[in-house]
């Protein structure tokens, strides 16, 4: 046997391995996680968004404090 068919058999391996995963896309696991919400304009952010990033959303779209759009905000 030589390597030629080596390479078709691990070809067929491979193959039959890439049928038994499931979906790698993140998208919906990343839609669930924006839970933090603009209570101004509804634009949504991930949950592991920070107090800075939110408050620059704040005063540079809405001119508004942290507090005023997005109330709910614990800061964790």
């Amino acid at each position: 046997m030589g390597n030629g068919a080596r390479a078709a058999q691990k070809r067929e391996r491979n193959a039959s391995k890439q049928v038994d995963k499931g979906p790698t896309s993140r998208l919906k696991v990343n839609e669930a996680a924006k839970s933090i919400i603009c209570q101004t304009c509804r634009q949504t952010f991930l949950l592991t968004t920070r107090a800075p990033a939110l408050e620059e959303h704040a005063t540079n779209k809405h001119s508004k404090s942290l507090a005023e759009c997005f109330p709910s905000y614990t800061g964790k």
